[in-house]
């Protein structure tokens, strides 16, 4: 049975999962989740991601004696139902492994990110043939989905300085939502997926709300079958985020929000079951934090399962 390419936001990913490491980048975090396959009916897999960041940054892009280096680690378990054939179930939970270096200081920190749940409807699904022998489908998505505060959220790590950043944390503390849209279209095995995300914050009980979140990613990609159960398929594209700055109670935080546009390049294989994939994530240009923050290059590596 042919299998179609496709992007399922997890949202956690979000799509499931566009909760994924919200808090990284001042709420402009790796949500990118690449090209998964279509399933019939569950998709179970783990996920690994990899963030850095560059905090405490002085004008002109100065480095002080305060300039932390941080990198965030992130292991996913997440899994996806499809509830008959217009309705999709999504999941993730996310363990964290966070580092901050600061003039030869290491400061860690691991444990349970903030677990996610999501849900799809297919508005549309529309096959057709064109160019008198050419197969075009199209399909179009709507969802939404909420974040629970399971990760840790520590109150005394936030800096009183409203020109800091407050990333270094395993969970935002608060319950957030997200609504998303996702379009994929495909001429045979040459497609186009675009998503599309938007994240709203509540505040955590200590009056801390980080920004609310927007994403848009489109990824061109190209399915080449190597053998009957087999098939590879690179992929290109980019992925444009900004987010709202933080609020501290009544005041904002001038060490968040911001916008950044990445380069994203990736490959995806099945092989009958076992899907494996990762990409790679290169900031073309940023503004993060008021130039406070610079984040680096991405990558996520995944497995996944049909059953």
């Amino acid at each position: 049975m042919k299998r179609r390419i496709s992007v399922s936001l997890v949202i956690f990913l979000f799509p499931v999962i566009t909760f994924a490491c919200d808090i990284c980048g001042c709420g402009v975090g790796n949500s990118y989740i690449g090209l998964l396959p279509d399933f019939n009916k569950t998709i179970m897999g783990f996920r690994y991601r990899f963030n850095s960041l560059r905090t405490h940054i002085g004008a002109g892009g100065a480095i002080s004696y305060l300039t932390t280096d941080e990198t965030y680690r992130t292991i996913e378990v997440w899994g996806g139902w499809n509830i008959g054939k217009k309705f999709r179930l999504m999941t993730s939970i996310p363990f964290n492994f966070n580092e901050k270096v600061n003039q030869g200081d290491v400061n860690r920190k691991k444990g349970l990110g903030d677990i996610s749940v999501s849900g799809y409807y297919e508005l549309f699904n529309k096959k057709q043939s064109v160019l008198t022998s050419k197969l075009l489908v199209q399909s179009l998505w709507i969802g939404g989905g909420f974040k629970l505060p399971t990760g840790e959220y520590t109150s005394a790590d936030k800096s009183e300085d409203a020109d800091n950043s407050n990333l270094f944390q395993l969970g935002t503390g608060s319950v957030d939502f997200t609504a998303n849209l996702m379009y994929d279209i495909r001429l045979q095995d040459a497609g186009l997926n675009i998503n599309s995300s938007y994240k709203l914050n509540s505040a955590n009980k200590y009056d801390y709300r980080y920004g609310n979140k927007f994403s848009l990613s489109a990824q061109a990609y190209y399915k080449f079958r190597l053998a009957k159960k087999i098939s590879i398929a690179p992929n290109v594209g980019t992925q444009y985020e900004t987010a709202n700055k933080d609020k501290d109670g009544a005041s904002l935080s001038d060490g968040s929000g911001g916008r950044i546009l990445l380069a994203t390049t990736g490959v995806e294989t099945v092989m009958g079951k076992i899907i494996i994939g990762g990409n790679y994530q290169l900031p073309l240009h940023q503004n993060l934090a008021n130039g406070f923050v610079k984040a680096g290059d991405r990558f996520m590596l995944h497995v996944s399962f049909l059953f």
